[in-house]
């Protein structure tokens, strides 16, 4: 039991999933009982939160039933048998449409097969109940849509999701499940994690299987415990052919994520990193500057790693603002190019944030646009060069903290649309692991995420130097979950 929550007088619905398979293994609860459960709370929020696309009533409880003969049996499919599971719109559920976030898909094509993550879900025996929102085609870091609305967090609905996985944050903060998928390709993960004070990893690239892939886009868990995400992430990294880019066949044990010195007795529990080498900054290098209560949050995490025997050293940021730059140019390019294949009458309904956005890359050339992809090669570069030398660097998530759940970005300003990523957009296209987990709160009671670089493929040390912070930060870090 972690200190984040006790089993004992939590609804069955809000129970985490390590803690559900345990009762499920002693007979002490169904799946049936806990998807009705969630399904309750999922449909006495939805209307506050808007955080679901789908609330799939029929489907999850034939599989909740199928799960609970299963268990009666003794053969569950997997490691999580009967586990309430949702999965992010962009990920393909087979019989329901992927219309992106945005209106101008609002009569998307349904989907006739499970895409990877969602496949190896049902193969493990997830009960997927339901499908969380997005902004118009994951490019908002808020919960803001043309086709779905506003998404708001469970903390204080004046508040920011987060983007883009944003639905999948707000039904976790919520504590409607405990297990829901989202993707990231700039921090679409960590971002509302941090936000929302929840744990995620944005795995190495090709860790779990997408469908269809692409630069930088990965998907990974959204949870309240790191248990939980190790849990998942057991599940999402099976193999899938459609994923060209995909690592395969892994051999990853995602149970051992308990960092080896914690919880021993003597010196060892006192200083229990002792030749762990720990980079970290406080300045992500060009866009928003870092506010004050953000960077106070964060120095005290760092200081905690130091206190631990960790040997700390500050570095320069990875991102500069000529790469942030580059990476602004090419992914205006690259969505307007999207948005220009729809039919004229469909590209009016975007959302006019978006539309204004994608406006500044019309007038960049061919020439200029391979300049930009080139430059993001380089920030690769630049990025795996400057955290070669550490196990792991610490940094914030984001800049500032949770914003109005009605603006689509933290500027409200499509000319810095981007200026919030310094901090995670480098892990994406260096292919490093990142995780986020909460490490403070500003005065006003808004979540502060902490991210945990590693290196590429060295996800479990990033899981497991996670676990250690979640496991002994200072318990005003620990998120008492709305109710």
């Amino acid at each position: 039991m972690t200190r984040d929550a006790s089993a004992a007088g939590t609804p069955i619905e809000a129970l985490t999933a390590t803690e559900m398979i345990a009762a499920y293994r002693t007979g002490d609860l169904s799946p049936v009982d806990v998807t009705t459960a969630v399904l309750e709370r999922a449909h006495r929020l939805q209307g506050e939160l808007n955080c679901f696309y789908v609330i799939d009533d029929e489907g999850a409880m034939s599989a909740a039933k199928a799960s609970e003969k299963r268990w009666l049996a003794g053969e569950p499919a997997g490691p999580i048998d009967g586990v309430p599971v949702t999965v992010k719109e962009n990920i393909a559920r087979a019989g329901f449409a992927r219309p992106a976030g945005t209106k101008a898909k609002y009569d998307a094509a349904l989907a006739t097969e499970d895409g990877p993550a969602a496949a190896r879900i049902v193969e493990a025996g997830g009960v997927i109940f339901g499908i969380t929102v997005m902004p118009d085609f994951g490019m908002l870091s808020s919960g803001v849509s043309s086709l779905h609305g506003i998404t708001r967090s469970p903390w204080n609905r004046a508040w920011t999701v987060g983007g883009s996985s944003g639905g999948a944050g707000a039904a976790a903060a919520a504590r409607i499940g405990p297990l829901h998928v989202g993707s990231d390709i700039g921090g679409s993960l960590r971002l509302p994690a941090g936000w929302l004070g929840l744990v995620t990893l944005k795995p190495s690239f090709g860790r779990a299987a997408v469908d269809p892939p692409y630069m930088g886009r990965a998907v990974g868990p959204m949870t309240r415990t790191v248990d939980d995400a190790a849990l998942l992430m057991s599940v999402l990294t099976g193999a899938d052919s459609r994923d060209y880019t995909s690592l395969g066949e892994q051999s990853l044990d995602w149970s051992d994520v308990h960092y080896p010195g914690f919880g021993v007795d003597g010196a060892g529990a006192e200083r229990p990193l002792v030749g762990l080498r720990v980079g970290y900054h406080l300045d992500g290098g060009a866009g928003i500057p870092t506010y004050p209560t953000v960077s106070a949050a964060v120095q005290r995490a760092v200081d905690h790693f130091a206190a631990a025997g960790a040997e700390v050293t500050r570095i320069a940021p990875p991102m500069t603002v000529p790469y942030l730059r580059d990476l602004d140019r090419f992914l205006r390019v690259r969505l307007l190019a999207d948005i220009e294949d729809l039919p004229v009458d469909r590209q009016a309904m975007v959302l006019p944030f978006i539309r204004d956005w994608v406006k500044g890359g019309a007038n960049v050339s061919g020439t200029a646009a391979l300049r930009a992809y080139q430059s993001i090669q380089s920030l690769r570069q630049a990025t795996v060069q400057a955290t070669e030398p550490f196990d792991l660097v610490l940094s914030p998530v984001a800049p500032v903290a949770a914003f109005p759940a009605e603006w689509p970005m933290p500027t409200n300003d499509p000319a810095t649309s981007l200026h919030h990523i310094a901090y995670t957009a480098p892990y994406n296209f260096s292919e490093q692991p990142a995780s986020s987990v909460n490490c403070g709160f500003a005065a006003d009671g808004r979540p502060i995420g902490l991210q945990i670089a590693g290196r590429r493929f060295d996800d479990l040390a990033v899981m497991r130097a996670t676990h250690w912070y979640e496991q002994t930060r200072p318990m005003d870090a620990v998120p008492q979950w709305p109710r």
